[in-house]
């Protein structure tokens, strides 16, 4: 029962390693990174934001158009052709239109910036995203080894208490109670498969590979993961892609209310035009071409205030805007503060639940060994298996909130 005890021990303590081929998790992120649909759509939005960029940016250079008319009259006069057409080229450039060419051409930079910063922080999700995952899946397979291995455990005592029972040594009751523990201890192992098999799903899933491939983790939460170094909150904030994302979007607004001004303000254009036509009216089909430049100055005098009110709505969603980026300051500084206080205290809840779990362990031996030289009860012993296999859940629980702890802290900073 002694030698049992070691290899369960050293079993647990140890990394597991199977017949499939490890993934360590620097390749389990490449992976969820590359099949991610949400980073793919982050990346589609920062190509259309690009695409919108080159397209308000054509509004600084001249425009060529071609109109032109067709008609025929079914009465008409003596000697006058019956047809009429006329083909009109023109080219066109803006030399000022209140202002609206810059605004729209700046709000679409600042578009393609807040889709690049979004992107960037997609990328942060995805990566805690296949952290926890992973981490997910080392805990539930540790979990899932501590359970067979404590049913192993107990169907070994039962074996003791059995032929004990048979020699006569023990009453009816102990023989009751290890069946007892041993059909919990089993039924808790069938919900812990189970878990185990969910979690594979969902890591896999995450990578786009089949839901029951197998696989084998080359790290797991119980192996040292070093403490990473604070980050000073307001250097969190400026590493940050989405507050910078929405400082950019205060910049876009401000811009928006000079788009709003712009139809208001008078515009300028010259450009070069002809026609091609016969004369008027059509009396023997000749055709002429004509060509002319021009200078077109708009000035809007009075519209009823409209102006004000449309600047307005501009000016309050800018407003809004900065209050946003204010409140995405503030919710940084507060994640960075919470995310260092769990990181530190998971870490200290791994070194206590490692203390317990050597304690534990040692208590199990020693009642064990009283056990079978008859100087213990078969109570003292079932007590000292269940505060083990509680000690050890425990551990497990602190080792992967620990792990998660320094995911999420790395996401919060943006390392």
């Amino acid at each position: 029962m002694k030698q049992l005890l070691s290899i369960l021990i050293l079993g647990l303590l140890a990394p597991t390693y199977g017949v499939f081929p490890q993934t360590s998790l620097e390749e389990y992120r490449t992976e969820v990174a590359a099949y991610s649909r949400t980073l793919k759509i982050a990346v589609s939005k920062s190509a259309a934001a690009g695409e919108e960029l080159g397209r308000a940016r054509t509004g600084y250079l001249p425009r060529l158009s071609l109109g032109g008319d067709f008609s025929y009259a079914f009465r008409c006069r003596e000697g006058v052709e019956a047809w009429s057409f006329s083909v009109q080229p023109q080219l066109l450039q803006t030399l000022y239109g209140g202002g609206s060419v810059r605004a729209a051409a700046r709000q679409a930079s600042l578009g393609y910036d807040i889709a690049l910063c979004e992107e960037e922080f997609s990328r942060l999700e995805v990566r805690y995203a296949a952290d926890y995952a992973y981490w997910s899946l080392s805990a539930v397979e540790l979990y899932a080894a501590a359970m067979r291995e404590y049913v192993a455990l107990i169907r070994s005592l039962k074996e003791v208490v059995d032929r004990r029972f048979s020699e006569g040594y023990i009453a009816k009751g102990d023989v009751l109670m290890i069946d007892a523990r041993l059909s919990e201890a089993e039924y808790s192992l069938v919900s812990v498969e189970q878990s185990r098999e969910v979690t594979l799903h969902n890591f896999n899933l995450l990578r786009g590979c089949e839901a029951l491939q197998r696989v084998d983790l080359r790290e797991s939460i119980r192996d040292t993961l070093p403490m990473p170094e604070r980050v000073p909150a307001a250097e969190a904030v400026v590493r940050r892609p989405d507050h910078t994302a929405a400082l950019l979007r205060t910049e876009q607004a401000s811009e928006a209310i000079r788009g709003a001004r712009a139809p208001y303000n008078p515009q300028v254009s010259v450009g070069i035009g002809g026609v091609w036509q016969p004369a008027t009216p059509n009396r023997n089909g000749k055709t002429q071409l004509d060509g002319s430049a021009f200078v077109q100055l708009t000035v809007p005098i009075f519209h009823w205030g409209e102006r004000r009110r449309t600047v307005g709505i501009a000016r309050a969603a800018r407003d809004q805007q900065a209050w946003m980026a204010e409140q995405s300051y503030d919710d940084i500084i507060l994640q960075e503060m919470n995310g260092w206080t769990v990181l530190v205290q998971s870490r200290a809840q791994v070194d206590a639940s490692e203390a317990s779990l050597r304690i534990a362990g040692e208590n199990l031996s020693i009642s064990t060994y009283s056990y079978g030289e008859g100087l213990a009860t078969i109570l003292d012993v079932l007590q000292a298996q269940l505060s083990w296999i509680q000690l050890y859940t425990n551990a497990i629980r602190a080792h992967f909130n620990y792990a998660v702890a320094v995911s999420d802290y790395r996401r919060i900073t943006a390392q």
